[in-house]
Parts: structure tokens; C-alpha cells; sequence
């Protein structure tokens, strides 16, 4: 019988190594600037071209390494970091693994020029697809430039999906951040093209949060300086104002390494108790000393998932450094947060909006090929509520409405709509039905092109950071298509003077809380960016459980949602309404 298992060949296996550790252009970044800060690197250049997918190039002034080296450092688990497994709880550098190179070159062409300061010559080395096509001596300056082209060239599939250049390029300058916030004292340089981003120099904690995010930040942050045991937690958490609608200003570190962990996240929300609106986030950078021996960091290939033998006294610590800090700047909850937007309020262009043009522009007509839920509406006697105008419902036939007032119909808990049907009560959930509604309405607009802006009373300026500034600008044209008039007005900064009437009065909120909701639908789905924007937009815009609404605005959304070509699920699935038989009933009364 013939053997059938076999070695791989080592292009192969690193090829297989790299899908775990370079996903992205970001990942590049990550593993090669981690290299530079191991070297002793305290000058870092970052150099990319159409965000990494064509150029990414690390220039260090470490102390380089010999030509031995060089080779070597394509080579898979081959490093400096470590030589037995009792040195990966006594970790001090960033990398340990010896894979990130290796890795590297086997899916790219790399170009490694490095130099030691002892040495007159340097090295370059030429690898393509883990095969080396050139070493030869050259001279160089002291340190390491390492040029990644071409990233996935012989891996097409793989480059398929890559994203578009905003999202690659927003997920390296996270990278960046993650890195230039955890090594204040070295300096860091973003260049994208011929625009540099960032241009840090060694400073403080503080001074770098300021230089990453804007000056605003200088008079809003509150430090933390807290210890107990062998755990200390420093850094600085923003002021309660300075919360925003998105999570992508919230670090954590420990010993200097970027980590993610909800448990502690908890615990930092929960020093915040009290003292935030719902749906807001503080901005925070907390550094975690601990023992290395207290940790295990080689939880996850990226290296973002930590383990803490002792988690719930890290948690404490945090929770009270966090409150502490709070107390401190005399951080006390002012605000109301809990009431509800009126919408009796609502501006659009200086004027009240109708209530029922906030549900639907077309809130009740009843297409064609929606003749069968005329069905389920048939059959009900009339009721002595008020019949609707022809005014009221303009442009349509008498005999094609879906007369909502004749039938039975009320809010139930501020959350559902109670409506009488042929067979039965029908349960509507009301902000799933509205997401339907809008979404609906918002990719058709996209669709055609055909955004219904309202002029703004007063122009809004929102500044972003430059990773969501990127992303942004790349979809300015798809955000006109829904309604919004946006201009670039700064480095960062955008102007918001036309939106659409669904977001009136609350264009700020829905912004921010647009862009996280389209950064979670990147990771989590594969979608065009309009179905995505509009899912988004729906989702953000739409009414609220625990929302109360008018009677004209009930009948808006009934309609307005049966009027949909899916009125039965919400964009992402979920049901928007259940029928209550009455023969279900019968059955409780043994009928």
C-alpha cells in the first residue's frame, strides 16, 4: 500500500504560516515596525503606496544586523528573542515567534537593506516568494529598510479580498497608532503616498495622545495613576463630553503591547458609570505593568489576545483607577441624558417636518406585488375612528390605500404596534420595521442617484481620526447619493451642510454612530459599501424601542413597511412582526 503522508515544502508551509499572520497591509506594518522597536529603533519611518497593497516600506535606525542574520531572518521560527519556552513568560520585546518575516516573504517581494554600526558595509538582501534572488553587500546607513512589494502576488485569491483602499488604509494607520501610543519616546512617520499623516516626535504620553488626535484633547484628559500588588495602571481617560459614538479611541496595553479584552473594557465602562449618555463611549490609553510571568501572550497569532493569571485583580485595579481619576478632575454626572429626542422638533431647512414623511416618503401606497397583504387587511370592520382625507394621502386612488385608521391600531410599551388584521393581531416590532422602511429608501436613493438633502440650519464641522477621516473621504460620493452635502475642510475634518430629513436634529449622533455600525459591517459581512451605507443609515436613523410616537406616525409605519417588496424581516434577518391568530386565542378560553 502506497505511504500518502508527505512533508510540505517550505514555500508552502510559509505560505500557510502567513495566512495566519499577515492578513492585511496592516499586519505587515505591525510585525516590521515591532521588529524596529526590538532593534532599539528610536526613529521609525512608515512608507506605503495604494494603501500597502503596492509599497510598504519600514526604515529603522536599530542596530541592524549582520549578513548571517539578514538570511536568516527569512527563515521560519528563527529569531532572537527567545531560545528556550521558559523565555515566553519572561517576554520584554514585542515579537518572539520567528515567524513575521518568513511569513512575509513568502507571500511578497521583499527588499532588505540593513547595516550594523560596527560594519562599513551593509547588506541587501532580494526574496520573492520565500526564494532569495540576490544577497550581496552594500552601503547603507545604520539600521534597517525593509520594502514589502506586491503583497499576496502570488496568492490572487487572497488579494481579492483585500478591501478598498479607505478601509486597508484606516486599518494601518490603527496599526500606527497602537504602536507610536505604546513608545511615546521613539519617533514615528506615517507617509501615504505623498501626504504625510503623522510626523511624531519623542514626547510624552500625554503630548503623543494630543499629536495623534488634535489639541482639543489637551484640556479633556484626566491621568490615571493607580497600583496594588504587582499590577500598576497609568495612562489617561478623556472627560465625559469627549465621548463619542464610536469605540475606535479606546486602548489598552500591557507591559507596551496593544491588547483587546471586553472583560477589562468592562471595567473601565464601569468607572464611566453614571456619567456617560447611552450609547457613548470615553475615549481612554491605559498601560498595564505587570510581570511578565503573571501574563501569556501567546494566546493568538496577532498577538491582541492576553492571558492574566489573576484577570478579576487587574479589573479592580482598573475600575478604580479609572473612578479615581474621575474624582479627581471633579468629574460629576451634570446632564440628563435619558430623555428622547422630540419629534415635534425636528428642523429640516428651518422648518417643523412632518411626522409622517419621517416614517415614509411614499408611507401609503401599496405596490402591485404587495396585492396579497391587502388580504390580510380585508375582511375588518369599520371603526369609529376618524377617516383619512384625500389631502392626507396625496396622489393615491381611494381604492389602493390601506385605510390604517379604519382598523384597530395603538402603541403597546412605547416599543410595539398593535394592529388589527383579518385572522388575528399583528405584533410590529417598531424600530425593525423602520430599519426596513429606511433601508428601502436609502439604497434606492443610491441606486438612482437621487439624494433627498435637506439644507442644514447651521453647517456642521466634525473632526475625525485620521484612520476614519480616510475612510470618510473615500465614501463622500456615496454619502451625497443618500442626502448629505460633505466637503473636506481640514486635515481631518469634514463639513456637513445638507443631510437627510430622517436624520434632522440629530445629524452628529448619526454620523459617528454611522461610521462604527459601517466599520463592524466590514469585519463582520461581505457587502457592496451602498447596501452596507444603507443598512447603516437605517439602522442609526431609525426610531427607537421605548420611543413614543403619534397616531399619524403609527399609521406611517404600518403602511410604510407593507409597502416594502420584504416587509416580514429587517435588512440583517431579524422579524419585524408575528401574527397573534385568533383561534390561538380561542384556544386559551377552551374555546
Amino acid at each position: 500500500m502506497q505511504d500518502i503522508i508527505r512533508l510540505l515544502p517550505d514555500s508552502i508551509a510559509n505560505q500557510i504560516a502567513a495566512g495566519e499572520v499577515v492578513q492585511r497591509p496592516a499586519s505587515v506594518v505591525k510585525e516590521l515596525v515591532e521588529n524596529s522597536l526590538d532593534a532599539g529603533a528610536d526613529d521609525i519611518k512608515v512608507i506605503i503606496r495604494d494603501a500597502g497593497k503596492q509599497l510598504i516600506q519600514i526604515i529603522d535606525n536599530g542596530k541592524g544586523m549582520s549578513p548571517t542574520d539578514a538570511r536568516m531572518s527569512i527563515e521560519r521560527h528563527a529569531t532572537s528573542k527567545i531560545s528556550s519556552a521558559d523565555d515566553l513568560f519572561a517576554l520584554k520585546t514585542m515579537g518572539f515567534r520567528g515567524e513575521a518575516l518568513a511569513s512575509i516573504a513568502a507571500v511578497a517581494q521583499v527588499e532588505i537593506k540593513t547595516r550594523q554600526k560596527e560594519l562599513e558595509l551593509g547588506t541587501t538582501l532580494l526574496v520573492e516568494g520565500s526564494t532569495i534572488k540576490k544577497q550581496e553587500p552594500e552601503s547603507c546607513p545604520v539600521g534597517t529598510s525593509v520594502s514589502v512589494r506586491n503583497l499576496f502576488f502570488n496568492i490572487p485569491a487572497r488579494r481579492n479580498f483585500l478591501k478598498g483602499n479607505p478601509v486597508e488604509l484606516r486599518h494601518i494607520i490603527d496599526e500606527f497608532i497602537h504602536l507610536s501610543l505604546s513608545h511615546p519616546a521613539v519617533a514615528f512617520m506615517l507617509v501615504h503616498g505623498d501626504e504625510v499623516i503623522y510626523d511624531l516626535q519623542p514626547s510624552k504620553i500625554g503630548q503623543r495622545i494630543v499629536a495623534l488626535f488634535g489639541k482639543t484633547y489637551q484640556q479633556q484628559l484626566a491621568s490615571c495613576d493607580e497600583e496594588a500588588g504587582a499590577v500598576r495602571v497609568s495612562g489617561f481617560v478623556g472627560r465625559p463630553e469627549l465621548a463619542r459614538r464610536t469605540r475606535s479611541e479606546q486602548f489598552l496595553f500591557v507591559n507596551n503591547r496593544y491588547f483587546r479584552s471586553n472583560y477589562l473594557h468592562h471595567a473601565v465602562m464601569s468607572g464611566f458609570e453614571g456619567l456617560l449618555p447611552d450609547g457613548s463611549f470615553p475615549f481612554y490609553a491605559l498601560f498595564l505593568d505587570v510581570d511578565p510571568k503573571q501574563i501569556d501572550v501567546n494566546v493568538h497569532p496577532a498577538k491582541t489576545e492576553v492571558k492574566f493569571i489573576d484577570e478579576r485583580t487587574v479589573y479592580t485595579v482598573i475600575r478604580v483607577a479609572v473612578r479615581r481619576a474621575l474624582g479627581l478632575h471633579q468629574i460629576t454626572p451634570a446632564l440628563d441624558f435619558s430623555a428622547n429626542i422630540n419629534l415635534d422638533q425636528q428642523l429640516s431647512g428651518g422648518q417643523v417636518q412632518s411626522k409622517a414623511a419621517f416614517f415614509g416618503e411614499h408611507q401609503f401606497r401599496v405596490q402591485k406585488s404587495n396585492a396579497d397583504w391587502e388580504k390580510l387587511f380585508g375582511g375588518i370592520p369599520q371603526h369609529t375612528a376618524a377617516q383619512p382625507t384625500q389631502q392626507e394621502l396625496p396622489g393615491l386612488p381611494e381604492q389602493q390605500a390601506v385605510r390604517a385608521s379604519d382598523r384597530i391600531r395603538f402603541q403597546f410599551q412605547d416599543q410595539f404596534i398593535i394592529r388589527e388584521v383579518s385572522n388575528g393581531l399583528m405584533v410590529i416590532d417598531q424600530q425593525a420595521a423602520h430599519e426596513r422602511v429606511l433601508f428601502d429608501r436609502f439604497l434606492s436613493r443610491m441606486k438612482s442617484g437621487s439624494g433627498n438633502a435637506q439644507q442644514m440650519l447651521f453647517p456642521m464641522t466634525l473632526d475625525f481620526s485620521p484612520a476614519d477621516f480616510s475612510l470618510m473621504v473615500g465614501m463622500i460620493p456615496e454619502f451625497e447619493k443618500l442626502g448629505f452635502k460633505v466637503e473636506v475642510f481640514g486635515k481631518a475634518t469634514l463639513l456637513f451642510s445638507a443631510a437627510p430629513a430622517e436624520t434632522a436634529s440629530r445629524e452628529k449622533e448619526i454620523i459617528e454612530g454611522l461610521l462604527e455600525q459601517f466599520k463592524v459591517n466590514v469585519e463582520v459581512l461581505d457587502l457592496p459599501v451602498q447596501e452596507n451605507l444603507a443598512r447603516t443609515l437605517a439602522k442609526r436613523a431609525a426610531v427607537k424601542r421605548g420611543q413614543r410616537l403619534g397616531m399619524e406616525e403609527v399609521d406611517a409605519l404600518i403602511s410604510g413597511l407593507f409597502s416594502s417588496n420584504n416587509p416580514g424581516f429587517t435588512p440583517d434577518g431579524r422579524p419585524t412582526f408575528f401574527i397573534f391568530e385568533s383561534n390561538r386565542m380561542a384556544e386559551f378560553f377552551n374555546q
